[in-house]
């Protein structure tokens, strides 16, 4: 009988070892519960003891770097009163294991809800400071540490590190995006209208440029030309000149001939002339 006993303390002591052992997984927190009181949080990895259960319980938690993002793209208005369509993502992580516990127990849910509220709340108060052309094309690193120091505060209460936040997407709502479309399409109507001036005196400076070229080379060419016909002439008179004083007579019977040729150049031509003029002398019979 008192083997018997002997033998079920031991088996029963057996299994009380068995199911009091628990292992901590180097990715997890271990919550120890009596009677849903916490008295012990093992952030270490492991082998560990408990009480069975329901003298003791244990929960585990995870410790990596988590994510969160936005199932809706949350509207937000910008210091000029634009309304935008914002989409975020969230990494954090637990690193206060019995606050976060006590915050959202084991409800991921409940964790993600609230980290939704910090996050646009935080989002609120940076963007509606800033106009946007700041969020939009600004320094987009300034906002975000803004936006992640301002969780930061609100997270510790709640066990939580906030390791990044980002901004995945801006869109406008729909009447902002008429307005928006505006001023792209006036900013691109006034850079077409500057190109076009620019052109323009362009134009002007290459045709005056080309013009005043056109008139240096016509001067160089007339001045070049009347040079030419100077020299020309002046060698016509030389050749005149010693014609003239070798033969004086064929000198006067070659300028006879000259205006008798422009004389009757057309046959329209009418002169009247004294038959015994001295114009007539070279087509008189030789006495």
């Amino acid at each position: 009988m008192r083997f018997v006993i002997s033998a079920t303390g031991l088996f029963l002591a057996v299994i009380m070892f068995i199911t009091g052992i628990f292992v901590v997984d180097q990715r997890q927190y271990a919550i120890v519960f009596a009677l849903g009181e916490v008295i012990n949080v093992i952030e270490e990895p492991g082998f560990n003891l408990k009480l069975p259960s329901p003298f003791q319980n244990v929960v585990f938690l995870d410790k990596r770097i988590l994510s969160s993002e936005t199932q809706e793209p949350d509207r937000i208005i910008t210091a000029e009163k634009m309304n935008i369509l914002v989409d975020w993502y969230v990494k954090w992580r637990i690193v206060d294991p019995k606050l976060y516990y006590i915050s959202f127990g084991a409800d991921e849910q409940r964790t993600q809800d609230r980290l939704a509220q910090i996050v646009k709340a935080s989002l609120n108060d940076e963007i509606t400071k800033r106009t946007l052309r700041q969020v939009i094309a600004g320094d987009r690193d300034s906002l975000m540490a803004a936006i992640k120091k301002k969780m930061s505060d609100e997270a510790k209460q709640i066990g939580i590190q906030i390791v990044d936040i980002r901004i995945k997407r801006l869109d406008y709502v729909e009447q902002v995006n008429a307005s928006v479309y505006e001023r792209m399409k006036s900013e691109r109507t006034r850079v077409a209208n500057e190109l076009r001036s620019t052109g323009a005196a362009d134009s002007e400076k290459i045709q005056a440029d080309a013009d005043r070229q056109r008139t240096v080379i016509l001067a160089e060419a007339y001045r070049e030309a009347e040079k030419i016909r100077g020299e020309g002439d002046a060698k016509a008179s030389r050749i005149y000149a010693q014609a003239f004083g070798q033969n004086p007579e064929f000198y006067k019977f070659y300028r006879s001939l000259e205006a008798y040729r422009a004389s009757f150049n057309s046959k329209k031509d009418v002169m009247v002339v004294d038959p015994s003029s001295e114009f007539f002398r070279y087509m008189k019979k030789p006495k």
